[in-house]
């Protein structure tokens, strides 16, 4: 003879409701290990997720996006179509014939203004207080508050030897390449900022 406790005597379907609960916290269980399993296997944040589907656009004719999914899967990243279609629509993402089939392709992004020599002078001399340098890399420094105007001003110009610049306050890095060198970008700073 099977025993009941008194709440299920008093409501017949007790256990049934106790097992429907059952079910629903096992399947949100599910549900938030399916979520937690995911973000590992994925591991990517949406701008990274985008970043791998510029990469895929640049690199496969790719003509649904059933494909990308696939594609990206293979690459460990689980996500829907509806994602995908999200994804797409927000890097502008257009479909494009060539060679009598259309594929998806991110349009180019706008080339960057690239400053006159004039402008580059002007900043220089209106802004560079003093030159150093040492192998790769030179140092610039400024006034409190401005190394960031002449960063930007070297990063739009076409200076020959510079890979790149990383700027505080009133101190700025310019990073040289080292066929060229520090000292001889140095000397240009120096040369453009009559120093």
């Amino acid at each position: 003879m099977e025993r009941r406790h008194e709440y299920q005597e008093a409501e017949p379907n007790g256990e049934a409701v106790a097992r429907a609960a059952r079910e629903r916290s096992e399947q949100e269980r599910d549900v938030m290990a399916t979520r937690r399993e995911g973000t590992a296997v994925r591991g990517r944040t949406k701008n990274q997720r985008q970043h791998l589907i510029r990469e895929l656009l640049a690199s496969h004719e790719i003509n649904s996006q059933a494909q990308l999914v696939g594609l990206l899967a293979e690459r460990s990243v689980k996500v829907t179509q509806a994602t995908v279609c999200r994804d797409l629509d927000e890097l502008g993402v257009a479909k494009m014939r060539t060679a009598g089939r259309t594929v998806y392709a991110v349009p180019e992004a706008d080339a960057p203004e690239v400053l006159a020599p004039n402008t580059l002078r002007r900043v220089f001399s209106d802004w560079v207080l003093d030159v150093r340098s040492s192998q790769n890399i030179v140092v610039l420094r400024t006034p409190p508050g401005s190394a960031h105007v002449v960063a930007s001003a070297i990063d739009r110009s076409a200076v020959d030897g510079v890979v790149g610049t990383v700027a505080g306050d009133d101190t700025l890095f310019i990073v040289a390449t080292e066929e060229l060198g520090g000292p001889a970008v140095a000397e240009h700073c120096r040369d453009l900022a009559d120093l």
